[in-house]
């Protein structure tokens, strides 16, 4: 058993993996910037702001030994200057915290997408992912494929007799999603793997991969619907960011709204799957993969109410 700090608790990811670090019999301790309205059985909640050092130190870590350091925080936005605030800075602090308190070990949640990093978010992480690399300490730094709830948001919209939403034709990407259960069940065999110990760990969910059309499809066919599908260009995102970027010259609020628009073009165009770099393609088979759950049986469970509609939050494109 390890005691373990671990940050970003309050997010999907990060509810998940308390469940998993304290099934594994690990002694951990949550830290959250606000009091949450959620119970974390088995963890030690302490309120402790990530982005400040001072509080991050004192009422966080509070000069206690860890063994090891989880993070799962990641920025809400993924906009430049909440990017490099918790993408990486709050993580450089953590970083000096975990060797401060003898940490052996610091397991980073990050993202696939970072392989073509083209976004303020993807170059803040890489930037501490490199950092972390340096320290000399153990590192695990997972890269997961897509998360159910990115996926799941047109459920509702194709119930009431709407139309599934793609980009062209809907082959365009693919992506081997992930169930928050099942990635942080990876996350927290990162403590005890010594194969996942000083990697860069992309991974997906069961195979095979999808594309947005087959996941239209089976909708459709869950709901016992004919399908019924409506097509957006794929430079419509880009096109609207080229044109608030060229705007926020002037209007420098509308720069944040470009940013969203390409981390949503990004999505619409990118698959998240492993880059090949001998190709420079995105391939399924090389893509890890693990746990169980499928995204096909979240759908189904969101269908017939066992589980509620995912929040989507600020990363939603449709």
């Amino acid at each position: 058993m390890s005691r373990v700090a671990l940050l970003g608790a309050t997010g999907t990811i990060g509810r998940a993996a308390v469940q998993a670090l304290v099934a594994a019999r690990h002694d951990v301790v949550a830290m959250v910037r606000k009091e949450p309205a959620l119970h974390l059985p088995g963890a030690t909640l302490r309120r402790a702001d990530a982005a400040d050092p001072a509080s991050l130190m004192h009422d966080g870590f509070a000069g206690e030994h860890f063994d090891a350091v989880v993070s799962c925080m990641a920025s809400r936005t993924g906009v430049a200057r909440d990017a490099w605030a918790i993408d990486y800075t709050a993580h450089c602090h953590a970083l000096a915290l975990a060797e401060r308190c003898g940490a052996a070990h610091f397991v980073l949640l990050s993202a696939i997408c970072v392989q073509k990093p083209r976004l303020a978010f993807q170059q803040a992480k890489l930037a501490f992912e490199a950092d972390l690399i340096a320290s000399g300490l153990r590192y695990s730094i997972v890269r997961p494929t897509a998360f159910f709830k990115s996926l799941s948001g047109q459920i509702e919209r194709v119930r009431s007799g709407k139309p599934f939403l793609l980009f062209g034709d809907g082959t365009l990407t693919a992506c081997k999603p992930i169930s928050n259960r099942d990635l942080a069940a990876y996350i927290a065999g990162c403590l005890i793997e010594p194969e996942r110990w000083n990697k860069v760990l992309p991974i997906g969910g069961p195979g095979p991969a999808i594309t947005p059309r087959q996941q239209g499809e089976a909708l459709f066919g869950m709901l016992g619907m004919e399908p019924k599908f409506r097509s957006v260009p794929p430079g419509f995102l880009g096109s609207i960011a080229g044109a608030l970027g060229f705007a926020s010259r002037l209007i420098p609020p509308l720069g944040t709204k470009a940013e969203l628009a390409r981390i949503g073009h990004y999505y619409a165009t990118e698959s998240m799957l492993v880059l090949d770099p001998a190709t420079g393609r995105y391939d399924a088979a090389m893509t890890p993969e693990t746990g169980s759950d499928t995204l096909f049986d979240h759908y189904r469970a969101i269908i017939v109410g066992e589980a509620a509609p995912d929040d989507r939050g600020d990363h939603a494109v449709f």
